[in-house]
């Protein structure tokens, strides 16, 4: 990995891209951290991060002139705070294909008012349930999400979906944010790391072997990544269908057990009544023919 340093800065490529914006090129050099930045003396209106190995987009000083960020094919899991004092006139933002996880480690973007371009292709976080509506009712600003134009009906959709004290609680609930570790705190070493169980391992290969497109690869790729297994809901529905039926059947055997304790003791009742009748009757038997002697 090589530092971000002003160095860096000063030797990497500097041009006029097509768009006639001027472009300050640091691809490739497996950046670990933006630093330095203020090196750049806030003479450009691009900056290419892209193929680096950043983990946290943060770190900028104030740069008004820059416009796009390009952040393609890092490894980005966490956006910084604040960013929309450091990045006043940000307009574009490139994280196409990065590790965010969660919608609600998008949260700190809200603030980016002048965003109308994001790209968050090939994110775990876009398989996530109302991932787009999430991201339009955040930043109602934007123009372009994942470079597909945001329509009147989307945008229609996610001020219904979340309105009020229902969808302000849905966005809650759905918003949660990816756990971070915290200095100092305590690490539970006693927890076993635990894989997937052999019939997750089996469910994900006859995912893979039906796939009939690359899409369909690209979408089991996705759900992987955001942790989910193919199939596996299907069979825990099955399982609770089994569960249920068995509670069912196991009910009616004690409800039937109880009849038959009943009907039983009933029986039991009238036999043991049967054989008293029938004692006395020989007792009175034996009287007779006592007194006839």
């Amino acid at each position: 990995m090589v530092k971000l340093s002003a160095e860096l800065i000063e030797q990497a490529a500097q041009y006029t891209n097509p768009v006639r914006d001027r472009e300050l090129d640091l691809r490739g050099y497996k950046i670990p951290v933006l630093e330095n930045l203020g090196a750049t003396l806030d003479q450009f209106d691009t900056i290419d991060f892209s193929d680096n190995e950043v983990r946290k987009l943060d770190g900028f000083p104030l740069l008004k002139r820059l416009k796009t960020v390009l952040m393609n094919n890092n490894r980005i899991c966490r956006i910084g705070e604040n960013l929309e004092q450091a990045l006043p006139n940000l307009k574009e933002l490139i994280l196409t294909s990065n590790n965010i996880q969660e919608l609600g480690d998008l949260d700190p973007l809200a603030s980016v008012k002048t965003l109308t371009l994001l790209s968050l292709l090939r994110n775990p976080v876009t398989n996530k349930k109302h991932y787009r509506l999430y991201v339009i009712n955040k930043l109602p600003q934007i123009r372009v999400l994942d470079f597909q134009k945001v329509k009147l009906k989307e945008r229609q959709e996610a001020e219904k979906m979340f309105k009020g004290k229902r969808g302000a609680q849905l966005a809650k609930d759905i918003g949660k944010r990816t756990k971070t570790f915290t200095p100092g705190a305590g690490l539970q070493a006693d927890k076993k790391k635990t894989g997937p169980s052999a019939a997750d391992v089996e469910a994900i290969k006859n995912a893979i072997a039906n796939a009939t497109s690359l899409a369909e690869v690209e979408r089991l790729k996705g759900l992987l990544q955001a942790g989910q297994i193919p199939g596996r809901e299907n069979r825990q529905g099955a399982q609770s269908m089994v569960e249920e039926e068995e509670e069912e059947t196991e009910g009616g055997m004690q409800e039937s057990m109880s009849m038959y304790e009943a009907a039983g003791g009933g029986e039991m009742e009238g036999e043991e009544e049967h054989t008293e009748n029938q004692e006395g009757d020989m007792d009175m038997e034996e009287d007779m023919h006592v007194n006839g002697s």
